[in-house]
């Protein structure tokens, strides 16, 4: 299949999950398509590596059921999600004699499934269950919406959370969604996540769902042979040194070689946007500038292929302090029966984690594991890798100034899941910027081709929000 002839020309800048999606959209209406990534493979922070001739994630990931627009383009493109991920029901399940704590939903319709997962949890005093009950029926009554931001920590004191629950739930769960400590993390934004998971109406929307795939494959390659089947092309270890505004449309130097597009999407890192913005869009490139990241670590522990936990995750008890640095472990060879015997463990806003020697990281999550599971065996594993992502999110704390995807230059738009939303930097947000910038571009190219100079598609489509 070719893109009609005469077809808005648009590059893409940045082949991660936001600029796939953009592309895949453009593709499908027709656009010419030219999808530029600097990196070797397609994917950017959520990507499949080799690892000892396993092919794993640069970081190991959870997507939820609420991910609507996750879940379409994987079917858009050829991906079945049955088959290419495992859904479970939303839990929070530590091992046994941990410490910890075991929550997990029923396959009731919401909200019923809450007050089932409520009723049965294990490890919970019944002031803990109160203020969860509370936490819940507080948030519903008030839409999930929290006008004036603060901080997580802010809203759990509000709430009269006690510290066993914040400590076994709402922290690990705003470490893992907004990969930022809950002492800074935005309650607005962690109040949306809770609204389109816990607090949705339909209960598949709160299932968690784990990758089969590795993240390469789960979307970014498969979007790339869409856009390959119309008519577009994909060209990766090609960087974007620089653009200008020429005529009617955008002059790209791709590697040193200059090439015109009538539009572009800027879906790469913020940090690398502003550097390309600042001669045209200093304003624009300030806010960008701003930005602070947080780290996420993923540590490899491979052991005999006859290991195999009795679930396909765990939350851990972490505590720095003490070495003890994972905060959830997952059983690889339940998503693939080809990595039998292999472990990813996750430590999120990992800044104290990503300054330590690898190897030590790795040791001291193997003991944490053998200690928790109570398997002796995990403490020596036959290899580890850790692979640490320094910029993997933006820090979500309250009030951020988040860039709409449209701009003041005419014909250029931003995706990526730093722009405006409700929601942290997640997979869903990604795609969500990308759809909302093909949106755009896709009403630029119905303008008049003497109007766009002097016009932009301001108005057509606003800032990309996750509902």
């Amino acid at each position: 299949m070719s893109a009609p002839e005469g077809g808005l020309r648009v590059a893409v800048a940045g082949g991660g999950w936001a600029g796939c999606a953009a592309a895949v959209e453009l593709a499908r209406a027709g656009a010419q398509v030219t999808l530029v990534e600097s990196a070797r493979t397609l994917g950017g922070r959520a990507r499949g590596v080799e690892v000892h001739g396993a092919q794993v994630d640069n970081g190991q990931h959870i997507l939820l059921g609420a991910y609507a627009a996750t879940l379409r383009l994987l079917v858009d493109v050829g991906i079945d999600p049955d088959a290419a991920l495992l859904r479970l029901p939303v839990q929070m399940r530590y091992p046994e004699g941990s410490g910890g704590m075991e929550f997990v939903a029923p396959r009731w319709p919401a909200p019923l499934h809450l007050l089932g997962a409520l009723l049965r949890a294990k490890g919970l005093g019944r002031a803990d269950k109160l203020a969860l009950a509370r936490f819940n029926s507080a948030a519903r009554w008030m839409g999930w919406v929290l006008y004036q931001d603060c901080t997580v920590d802010e809203l759990l004191a509000r709430f009269d959370q006690t510290p066993r629950l914040n400590r076994l739930l709402w922290h690990p769960l705003c470490i893992a969604a907004l990969n930022t400590p809950p002492s800074r993390a935005s309650a607005k934004v962690f109040l949306a996540v809770l609204r389109d998971s816990l607090g949705a109406k339909r209960r598949a929307a709160s299932d968690m769902l784990l990758p089969r795939l590795d993240m390469g494959a789960l979307f970014p390659q498969a979007a790339a042979r869409l856009v390959e089947r119309h008519g577009g092309a994909v060209r990766t270890g090609v960087r974007l040194d620089a653009l200008a505004r020429v005529d009617e449309g955008w002059q790209l130097t791709l590697s040193g070689q200059d090439a015109l597009f009538d539009a572009v999407v800027l879906a790469t890192p913020a940090p690398q946007t502003a550097a390309l913005l600042a001669p045209h869009d200093p304003a624009l490139a300030s806010r960008l500038h701003a930005f602070e990241h947080e780290p996420i670590a993923t540590c490899y522990l491979q052991y005999d292929p006859s290991v195999r936990l009795d679930l396909p995750f765990y939350a851990l008890l972490d505590d720095p302090a003490s070495g003890r640095w994972g905060q959830f472990a997952f059983d690889r060879g339940q998503l693939d029966a080809a990595q039998a015997g292999l472990l990813a463990v996750v430590v999120s806003a990992a800044g104290a984690a990503a300054e330590l020697d690898q190897h030590a990281l790795a040791a001291g999550i193997a003991v944490q594991l053998a200690q928790d599971l109570r398997l002796p065996a995990l403490a020596t594993p036959q290899w580890t890798r850790v692979i640490t992502e320094k910029r993997a999110t933006f820090s979500c704390t309250p009030g951020l100034d988040r860039p709409g995807n449209d701009t003041a230059l005419p014909g250029l738009v931003l995706a990526g899941d730093y722009t405006a939303s409700d929601y942290p930097a997640t997979l869903e947000t990604a795609v969500r910027s990308g759809v909302c910038a093909a949106t755009i571009i896709r009403a630029y190219g119905t303008l008049p081709r003497e109007k766009r100079s002097l016009s932009h598609a301001a108005g057509t489509a606003g800032p990309t929000s996750v509902r």
